[in-house]
């Protein structure tokens, strides 16, 4: 998938592929004035909070660098059917913003169909699931504390400036549950300043980080995205073939025991295992088998849809072997004649693709390939989040990419 902002942010913070992303601290501007908006604007983000059922850590509010008590902007509301449903009260996150709060949404992206696509683009270049949190500030704020992140952040400032401090890390790529704790900052302070709307950086795992008050030339607001990522680790591999030891009835015999098995035994096994299942099979078989978050059914009642689009969290794997092509992603495995190759590649491509004058075999295999969950209809709604951002693929007698 070809998005407009992944091409920005390589270029921004001079990255060539996802190879060495969390490698080391960056920072740039995106070479597009006009993309910061297109992804969020303030009053967009407000739209979506007085829209939206949200509880308490999803929507947080703070205050002089403390967390507000949800009570303070949470309301519940007893509906007709007496469901008691939580929302935002408007008018309370109004009074926080404008003493001088800040407003969080966590996975704007499960609201938002732009940062939605956002996400699925970082999650297909990266290799990664991608997650989105939006941060609304007003007012000489003061920040969050010096902290660092257990998984990778690229920080996109989309309205208004926000000073930053940025240090190295105190313990190398420290985890969540790890070995030792990580509680001394570091003293190496990388970078010190302001960003402003189209400044972006990359903050890698356990580098510490404060943003601080709002720049002198904000405009009294600042706006800024997060896209977080969880890389996956020697640990990460080490946990999967603990479980994939379980279907080997030698690992689930007791150590201590007459019938048990020789430990000698054990550790050939377990290395026979680990080479069997070498760290690339295992992120290949990851990403293959990962079913989409979300997906929109095909209703054939409604009839045939005018435009799908691949919603898998990552990229799928297109073969070709001998006559057919062999398709692994979002947890199936499908083969197809070799002659609908240069279909399915299309349809899978991450691309809207209309189907008006598709040929009737792509079109078949659209409604398999929605059925089996791997694509989905686009709706007014869902397309908005391409419009701009990826370029669509339309049919005539060829299918062609359209300006």
């Amino acid at each position: 998938m070809e998005h407009r902002l992944i091409t920005r942010i390589e270029t921004a913070l001079d990255w060539n592929g996802p190879g060495t992303v969390g490698a080391a601290f960056a920072r740039g501007r995106l070479a597009d004035p006009e993309l910061s908006a297109r992804l969020l604007t303030p009053y967009r983000l407000l739209d979506l909070i007085k829209r939206r059922h949200l509880a308490n850590p999803q929507l947080r509010c703070y205050a002089g660098g403390d967390e507000v008590h949800p009570s303070t902007f949470l309301s519940t509301n007893v509906n007709r059917r007496r469901q008691a449903v939580s929302q935002a009260d408007m008018a309370a996150l109004g009074r926080v913003l404008n003493g001088g709060g800040t407003v969080v949404l966590d996975h704007v992206d499960f609201f938002d169909p732009t940062l939605e696509v956002a996400c699925r683009a970082l999650g297909w270049w990266l290799g990664e699931l991608v997650s989105a949190n939006a941060y609304l500030a007003v007012g000489e704020t003061d920040g969050f504390p010096l902290h660092w992140d257990d998984h990778e952040v690229i920080a996109l400032q989309l309205s208004g400036e926000k000073s930053w401090e940025v240090r190295g890390p105190s313990r190398p790529v420290p985890m969540y549950r790890d070995a030792e704790r990580n509680r001394t900052p570091s003293e190496e302070v990388l970078w010190q300043g302001t960003l402003r709307a189209g400044d972006v950086m990359h903050i890698p795992r356990g580098y510490w980080h404060t943003a601080t008050r709002l720049g002198a030339d904000s405009g009294g607001h600042s706006l800024h995205v997060t896209f977080g990522f969880t890389k996956r680790t020697g640990v990460t591999w080490a946990n999967f073939l603990s479980d994939a030891a379980r279907a080997d009835e030698s690992f689930r015999r007791d150590l201590e025991n007459p019938e048990g098995v020789a430990h000698t035994v054990l550790a050939d096994r377990l290395t026979a295992l680990a080479a069997d299942y070498s760290p690339q099979r295992y992120l290949d078989e990851l990403r293959s088998s990962t079913p989409p978050a979300r997906h929109t059914p095909h209703m054939a009642a409604f009839g045939r849809p005018r435009a799908v689009v691949a919603v898998t969290e990552f990229a799928p794997s297109i073969l070709r072997s001998g006559g057919v092509i062999q398709v692994s992603g979002g947890g199936r495995r499908l083969t197809f004649h070799g002659a609908a190759e240069r279909g399915v590649r299309t349809l899978l491509s991450g691309h809207p693709v209309h189907l008006d004058g598709a040929p009737e075999d792509v079109t078949a295999v659209a409604d398999l390939l929605i059925a089996e969950g791997l694509c989905e209809p686009l709706t007014e709604a869902s397309s908005s989040g391409y419009t701009g951002l990826v370029t669509p693929v339309t049919y005539s007698k060829q299918p062609v990419t359209s300006a």
